[in-house]
């Protein structure tokens, strides 16, 4: 009985040591407990400055407000850092990795120094940390940036947008981040009429460890060509037919009135769609303008050639009143030749027919002349707007610069894409 007592102790004394040294061998569980239990809250404290090396960045645009220009964009940062706090050699544990949660460690802040605004949320709630101390960490950044870019040629336009993601520094503390080479893009490339078509990471020259990604965009020209700057040639061409309408009746003002409400119309269009002020004003507020001014002064200048024709012009006046002072005359002279010889009736009457046939042919001469006289003036009037639209026109083609070579080129890659 003694001996088997003695045999069962020296069994327990000799298992009592793996029990206290590797009693996280196999359990992943116990050993984060075990980290946890620290209560790593605080930044890694060996030196001032953590490094934090940025393993790769995944970018996305979102979407572009033209108006208001400023770019919404999603940023994936895989980004790395030791914390020698963390470390565990093979004696507690031979796990090479272990998952612990993000918001029972510390986790480095960045700094985005342009955002409008932004929020940070882990990509995932956990963090992987090695038994090297070395600590893996994915975030997703949801930013809003302001950009300048020059909107003169809209919608033949591109332009650059900074995002910058940075680490911030104090003295000589703070958080150091280095950027990979290269950014990858994901969610394709077109967000509305807006594309994405480079991102690539540069430099400030007057700062160091300053860097940003510096997106380069470009807009897709068909919406806009097709909304607005189509709509616009067809209102001036059609407003250039309505001039083969006739004058009188009335239905070429009704088409002229039509078609200066419509392009009043697109008028609120361009004005929700682009900026009205700044430095570089669009080009297209003052085409739009330019035609409303050509669609008023085209639609008065037919009011009045209608009422020249309708009504007494000056021209005609000055025949009208002759015309009316030879009535008058031959009226006086009827009426003394009555009172003299009332026996020749008769001849007066024929007399008084003579003169009124002869009244009107004279006012159809004058109506004839009138006539002449307007349509000489609405030719003169159709040549003038023509010239003035074909100039403005123009002017507005050669003032885009790379217009014809960017709409070549998106022809062309329409044409390849039909079979």
């Amino acid at each position: 009985m003694f001996l088997q007592h003695m045999i069962s102790l020296l069994l327990l004394m000799r298992s009592s040591p793996i029990v206290l040294t590797d009693r996280c061998e196999g359990s992943y569980r116990c050993l984060a407990n075990d980290l946890l239990a620290k209560n790593m809250k605080i930044a890694p404290q060996d030196t001032c400055s953590v490094l934090v090396t940025v393993a790769s960045m995944e970018y996305e645009t979102l979407s572009f407000d033209t108006k208001e220009q400023q770019m919404s964009c999603r940023v994936k940062v895989n980004m790395g850092w030791s914390d020698f706090s963390l470390m565990w050699t093979k004696k507690t544990s031979y796990a090479e990795a272990i998952m612990l949660p993000a918001d029972k460690i510390w986790t480095p802040g960045l700094a985005l120094d342009n955002a409008i605004d932004a929020t940070s949320k882990p990509y995932t709630d956990d963090v992987v940390v090695t038994s090297f101390g070395s600590v893996s960490h994915a975030v997703i950044l949801l930013i809003a940036v302001s950009c300048d870019i020059k909107l003169f040629t809209y919608p033949f336009v591109s332009g650059q947008c900074l995002v910058a993601i940075n680490g911030w520094k104090n003295g000589d503390c703070g958080i150091v981040l280095f950027y990979p080479r290269t950014v990858t893009t994901s969610g394709g490339t077109l967000s509305g009429e807006w594309m994405t078509e480079n991102v690539e990471i540069a430099k400030e020259d007057d700062m160091e460890n300053r860097k940003y990604l510096l997106v380069t965009l470009s807009i897709n020209p068909f919406s806009a060509v097709v909304t607005l700057i189509l709509p616009s040639a067809l209102i001036m061409l059609a407003d250039l037919v309505s001039f083969s309408l006739p004058i009188q009746g009335g239905e070429r003002n009704n088409l002229k009135v039509t078609l200066m409400l419509s392009l009043t119309m697109f008028i609120l269009i361009l004005n929700d769609r682009l900026p009205s002020g700044g430095e570089c004003t669009p080009l297209l507020h003052y085409h739009f303008c330019f035609c409303l001014v050509n669609l008023v002064l085209s639609m008065v200048t037919s009011l009045v050639l209608t009422h020249l024709l309708t009504s007494d012009s000056f021209m005609a006046s000055t025949c009208l009143k002759r015309i009316r002072r030879q009535n008058a005359q031959l009226d006086q002279n009827e009426d003394a030749g009555m009172k003299k010889q009332s026996s020749g009736s008769a001849k007066a009457s024929l007399q008084k027919i003579v003169n009124f046939l002869e009244n009107v042919e004279q006012k159809e001469q004058v109506a004839n002349s009138k006539e002449a006289f307007v349509n000489y003036l609405d030719k003169f009037c159709f040549c003038f707007f023509c010239f003035l639209t074909s100039f403005t026109l123009s002017l507005l083609l050669l003032s885009q610069e790379q217009t014809c070579a960017k709409l070549k080129r998106y022809i062309s890659g329409i044409m390849s894409l039909i079979p």
